[in-house]
């Protein structure tokens, strides 16, 4: 479908064509823009401009935002004009009608066809095409008409008013190749700069230029030589080592082999009339009635930067400029109007200067309140008038406010080095301007006010969820540490303090600079540590001020009613925080307070759980006249030492000793709560000289006594007595526990005793002891079902495996076939263990020859 709008066509002869897609997302409708602008502006087409931009706008919208696909903008020029196709992946077929009595292309108050609607009124021509998965919406617009010769005018002015030039105008003149270096260095950049042309062909023009620093005031230099085209100031540093200010005009070009390069024409700054680029007035409209000029574009210039900073520095050049003044400054008020912040400088030490506070009321009358003009015509005579130019050589100044609806926003003001200059019509001037961009720059606060609110909201829940994270105190604080630098701070120290009688202890330091880190340690552990305070909110460190430098604050690190900590963070000499970063920091402190105290009782609970799990494991085992025993044990469960599977081996009295091995039901540290019980009444009853059954089932009455808190077990006990012919006796009592397994020398697996009931589920037991004979190269294994019930998907190791394994261990002693029977269940199956474990081997050795 296509729209004739004009009566005549004419002939489109593609010369130059550029490309661009953009993914399903909100910000690619901006960044569609600015493509469009761009290649336009570079192709010449500034008269058309803006209505190719608003089509693209609207079409691009349509395309990621409504229809939610990938949207592809071609950009095809001709001599007469340009066609801008934009195609998506919704190709649905419904087209506004256009005939009579059928509906409109579009209602202007609904979302709709607005795209289609626009095209009709500002395209010269435009269509849609459709193919089985594109939509394809095209639109042409043609040059306009002009009068032969003429591109551009402006009126004329009395001599008066005309732009001041030397007697001698030079235009610097230096081409940039593909790779940023300088390949042509003309006659009168070598008298401007003082460098001769071999001087500085093949240098990269980064070396040479000082490109503004102020963040968010523009592009950087690299991304500047990448633009088609590009106006505006920075500085070349001159063979004298002087940075000379210089309006440039950057143009990029390509030669007859298809490589790229920079022109860039350089005056200086205060002639900068010579280059920049006047707004274009169609000439159409120079024809018709005059339209009143915007008081805004007036001071600022059109376009108007999009970013606060950029606005807030083009303010200052401005004001600076109209005034012809020496330096200039604009500081935005806090949201309580009692202090003012420095945003933007220029002739001032910017760097130092910027987000400095100082109070809205100085003094108490007219010229010490920020909400008034106020003109000074000598600094010297009154001191501290104005801190912030202090120590900068500046001798009269004048200031206005700047207001939006009756409500402070912020203060304009400009300086000269001489006294005197300024009077009350210099005051109403700038106050004119101020009044001006008051609204815009309040309305750019608030913008940049809410993205760093919404940064500061998705950097609090990063923080929070890698703070959660871990219950390690030092892993912990280091992770403070790493989400405060670069982003909040240049260098970050955490101090922590153990009790409420100890001082601050320096547990962690980082810089961004990982070379400076140790010297900064060392630094600040000359500086006594700052007083703990319970006041939230950051305080300024003075004392680090001689020993580290620059501007430190202190935030007290506060969980659970008490100050646990102190996070000290810093800056260079030159900068300062503001207070939104302060303000971010105050929240993460919270957070990382309260991880920092969680990892704190973490670590005190681990302390005193393993305290007493060591203390329910046997103390040690006893040396056996004429045996060989070994015991592996292994808990299930992070941190614990000991669970429901037991072991203990102890003296009875002389010759006679006890074994037992058990397994409460459950791990961790309920079932140790019984395996305490167990073990200590099995020493208790054994050493009463009471047999096996007897103490198995007072034991059994024990373990019932404790009601709701009591845990079934299973148990075997056994007394050794070593003989002297070099064998052991063994009177064992199995109560529903793994039947112990005996290898004899040849190899022979065979269980030691017969099963019975286990203890702590019936009151009344019938058990009795079996007596066991081990000859000498004789083995007794005794392990918990943690071993026979290994598992690996449907697979069991068993007892059968255990015998199998146990075959193995012919002539190994007592810990070799302990450790077999360990691997052995370790390699079962690639999962660790969940349950716990216990192996008891006892062996009599084999005689050797001569004994």
């Amino acid at each position: 479908m296509a729209s004739d709008v004009q009566p005549h066509r004419r002939r489109f002869v593609i010369t130059a064509r550029a490309a661009a897609s953009f993914d399903p997302l909100g910000r690619s409708v901006a960044a569609a823009r600015a493509f469009v602008r761009d290649t336009l502006q570079g192709w010449g087409f500034a008269d058309i401009v803006d209505d190719a931009v608003v089509l693209t706008s609207e079409l691009v919208t349509n395309a990621v935002v409504h229809a939610g696909t990938r949207a592809e903008v071609l950009c095809l020029r001709a001599g007469d004009g340009v066609r801008v196709e934009v195609a998506d992946r919704y190709p649905e077929r419904e087209l506004p009608l256009r005939h009579p009595g059928e509906r409109p292309y579009a209602d202007p108050d609904r979302e709709s066809g607005r795209g289609l609607m626009l095209c009709a009124a500002l395209a010269t021509r435009w269509g849609v095409e459709y193919t089985p998965t594109h939509k394809h919406v095209w639109f042409r617009i043609d040059l306009p008409d002009r009068p032969v010769g003429t591109r551009s005018a402006g009126p004329v002015v009395p001599d008066r008013l005309l732009p001041l030039a030397d007697s001698r105008v030079r235009v610097a003149v230096l081409q940039v190749d593909a790779g940023d270096c300088v390949s042509a260095w003309n006659e009168d950049a070598e008298h401007v700069f003082g460098y001769a042309a071999e001087k500085v062909v093949g240098r990269p023009l980064a070396e040479l230029a000082a490109w503004p620093q102020t963040p968010g005031t523009g592009t950087g230099i690299a991304e500047a030589l990448r633009l088609s085209r590009w106006e505006g100031s920075y500085g070349i540093r001159g063979a004298d080592g002087r940075v000379i200010p210089v309006y440039a005009s950057h143009l990029r070009v390509r030669d007859a082999h298809g490589e790229p390069s920079i022109v860039c024409l350089l005056v200086h700054d205060d002639e900068r009339a010579l280059l920049q680029t006047p707004v274009r007035v169609p000439v159409s409209d120079q024809l018709s009635e005059p339209r009143p000029a915007d008081p805004f574009e007036v001071f600022i210039g059109s376009p108007a930067p999009d970013d606060l900073d950029g606005l807030l520095q083009r303010t200052v050049e401005r004001a600076r400029d109209m005034l012809e003044a020496d330096a200039a400054f604009l500081l935005l008020a806090t949201d309580d109007e009692t202090e003012l912040e420095v945003r933007a400088t220029t002739g001032l030490p910017s760097t130092r200067q910027r987000f400095a506070r100082v109070p809205v009321e100085a003094g108490t009358n007219r010229y010490g309140s920020a909400r008034m003009p106020a003109v000074h015509d000598d600094l010297a005579a009154v001191p501290g008038a104005v801190p912030l130019l202090e120590s900068t050589g500046m001798r009269s100044v004048v200031t206005v406010p700047l207001k939006v609806e009756g409500r402070l926003t912020g203060s304009l003001g400009v300086a000269a080095e001489v006294p005197g200059r300024y009077s009350n019509e210099e005051a109403l001037r700038l106050q004119f301007a101020a009044d001006r961009i008051a609204l815009a720059v309040e309305s750019a606060r608030l913008g940049e006010l809410e993205r760093l609110r919404r940064g500061s909201l998705s950097f609090l829940v990063e923080a929070s969820d890698l703070l959660a994270g871990t219950l390690d105190r030092d892993q912990t604080l280091a992770l403070m540490a790493q989400m405060t630098v670069p982003t909040l701070a240049t260098w970050c120290a955490v101090y922590t303090i153990a009790d409420q009688s100890s001082d601050p202890f320096l547990s962690y330091v980082l810089h961004e600079d990982e070379e400076r880190i140790d010297g900064l340690k060392e630094l600040l552990s000359r500086v006594s540590p700052p007083e703990p305070v319970r006041e939230a909110g950051a305080r300024p460190w003075h004392e680090t001020a001689l020993a580290v430098g620059g501007e430190t604050v202190i935030l007290p690190l506060l969980a659970r009613n008490r100050v646990i900590g102190l996070l000290t963070l810093g800056k260079p000499s030159e900068e300062h925080f503001r207070q939104e970063i302060l303000e971010l920091a105050e929240d993460l402190s919270r957070r990382a307070a309260l991880a920092l105290d969680n990892a704190r009782l973490y670590s005190e609970r681990t302390a005193i759980s393993r305290s007493l799990q060591r203390s329910l494991l046997p103390p040690g085992s006893p040396a056996i006249p004429g045996m060989e025993v070994e015991v592996i044990y292994r808990a299930a469960g992070e941190g614990n030492e000991v669970g429901g599977d037991f072991y203990d081996v102890f003296p009875i009295r002389d010759g006679a000793y006890g074994f037992a091995i058990g397994d409460v039901c459950g791990t961790g540290p309920e079932a140790a709560a019984v395996t305490g019980l167990a073990r200590h009444a099995l020493r208790l009853l054994a050493r009463e000289g009471l047999g096996g059954p007897a103490v198995l089932e007072r034991l059994n009455a024990a373990i019932l006594d404790e009601g709701a808190r009591s845990r079934f077990l299973t148990l075997l006990y056994g007394e050794l007595h070593p003989q002297p012919d070099g064998s052991a006796l063994m009177k064992v009592v199995c109560a529903g526990h793994p039947l112990p397994l005996r290898l004899r020398p040849n190899g022979e697996v065979v269980p030691a005793a017969d099963p019975q009931p286990l203890l702590g589920v019936i009151e009344d037991l019938d058990l009795y002891e079996q007596t066991v004979t081990l000859d000498a190269g004789d083995v007794l294994l005794c392990v918990t079902d943690g071993v026979t019930e290994r598992r690996e998907g449907t697979r069991m190791l068993g007892d059968d495996g255990l015998a199998e394994v146990l075959t193995t261990c012919t002539g190994l002693t007592a810990g070799a076939v302990a450790a077999r029977v360990l691997r052995a269940v370790e390699r079962f199956a690639a999962e660790p263990a969940s349950d716990d474990m216990a192996i008891l081997a006892l062996r009599v050795p084999q005689q050797r020859e001569g004994d």
